[in-house]
């Protein structure tokens, strides 16, 4: 019997234990997911969660994994991948042949002095948790005006997009509740611009301005001064804030360090086109646990795993992997008042302008703001829980497509 053992029973953890109970047989492959809780959290969905949003954002991880494949519930003390054993906290040890490492990553706000203290969830608040998203809804509902500041500390971070969808649902927000003349909104990046890729950056850019969000770029925040209400950056710059919605520092489990699995922020190594380790060729990274150069982002844990599972069956057999994962990632951005856009990109190819999937119809267009974008991403609730976790195959191509992209004009180069 031979033993696969998934670590991390997240987004993309769940995909690839579906997609591999079916294509494995059950008499020869025995699949083992570990997680630290029982429950499945829909972390799109906590975006909507401090403007009023009331979504299915919890589901029981045993309902969500084929008959057939065994979940341990338990905290992972270390990997070792010589002796190719999991050890977890209470000294349970589970041998494997093949190893997935899909525990994702997680905000560490512990990492930035003074950002935990007596002040975390009352002036400085995260959404990018469950408790985090409540705590700060109920902020928004109690604010009376003041200088709301997003800010993020570093990349990269899950969902990259989601501070810039959070700043625009906040003053959509602000607006409807007829006090957006009360309020300052700053957007607060490391970045040198609204995104990591220029044509991207500015079309986003320019939909800042028009809302009047004020932007400060470059900002590698050094510490939080929450008696003063002051985000200082290693530059001495200072931005002082009534309200402070902060992306941490995200970082791997700590596991992936203690195992020397891993590099500073608890990634591993993996190669981009298989997603094998470079270090242990037993061992896979998928989802957000790798170093992939791309977004860490829903998309990209579909897309790789797709690739991913079609490879391991044939590193099982005992021949080559010939399918790559072209880093292909697709994200809807809200912009509010029901609307959205949509960015589509590779290792390769930063977004462009066009239409998606079809060039001549779409329906969706590319970093244009539309109602059937907003849609799309509503949704991919139900596509998630329905499609997607079950690990049932989507219309939507796997690797990246140039059909239906233009280069907008002022970026075309002679």
């Amino acid at each position: 019997m031979k033993r696969l053992v998934i670590l991390g029973g997240g987004t993309a953890g769940t995909m690839v234990a579906n997609k591999l109970r079916r294509r494995l047989p059950a008499g020869e492959w025995r699949i083992t997911v570990i997680d630290r809780d029982g429950e499945h959290l829909y972390q799109p969905g906590l975006l909507f969660v401090p403007f009023g949003g009331r979504e299915d954002l919890l589901r029981p991880r045993r309902r969500l994994l084929r008959d057939g494949i065994r979940l341990v519930n338990g905290d992972i003390e270390r990997v070792d991948p010589v002796a190719k054993h999991v050890r977890l906290t209470d000294g349970e040890l589970l041998r494997y042949d093949y190893l997935v490492i899909a525990t994702g990553t997680s905000p560490r706000p512990d990492q930035t002095p003074g950002m935990l203290g007596p002040e975390w969830h009352r002036s400085i608040h995260d959404f990018y948790t469950y408790d985090g998203a409540f705590a700060l809804r109920d902020a928004l509902q109690g604010f009376t005006g003041g200088r709301v500041v997003v800010q993020v500390v570093d990349q990269p971070i899950k969902c990259p997009v989601a501070p810039l969808e959070f700043t625009f649902l906040a003053e959509a927000f602000f607006r409807r509740r007829e006090m957006r003349d009360q309020v300052e909104l700053v957007y607060v990046t490391p970045l040198d611009g609204a995104f990591t890729k220029p044509i991207a950056s500015r079309y986003l850019g320019r939909l800042l301005d028009e809302r009047k969000i004020a932007v400060e770029t470059d900002f590698l925040v050094e510490r939080v001064d929450a008696e003063r209400k002051t985000l200082v950056s290693y530059d001495e710059r200072e931005i002082g804030y009534d309200l402070l919605v902060t992306v941490p520092l995200n970082m791997g489990a700590g596991f992936i360090a203690a195992s020397g699995l891993g590099d500073e922020l608890n990634y591993v190594a993996v190669d981009k086109h298989t997603l094998q380790s470079t270090a242990y060729p037993d061992v896979f990274a998928i989802g957000d646990a790798n170093d992939l150069p791309t977004s860490k982002a829903g998309s990209v844990a579909h897309f790789s795993s797709e690739v991913f599972v079609e490879n391991f069956l044939q590193y099982v057999d005992g021949v080559a992997m010939t399918h790559r994962f072209d880093g292909h990632a697709n994200c809807f951005v809200e912009t509010g008042d029901g609307k959205g856009l949509l960015i589509d990109f590779n290792y390769d190819t930063e977004p462009l302008p066009g239409r998606f999937p079809l060039s001549w119809l779409g329906p969706l267009s590319l970093l244009r703001p539309t109602k059937a974008n907003h849609w799309g991403k509503v949704a991919f609730r139900w596509i998630y829980w329905n499609l997607l976790l079950p690990g049932r195959r989507l219309p939507v191509p796997t690797a990246m497509s140039m059909k239906g992209k233009y280069r907008p004009k002022e970026e075309v180069r002679p």
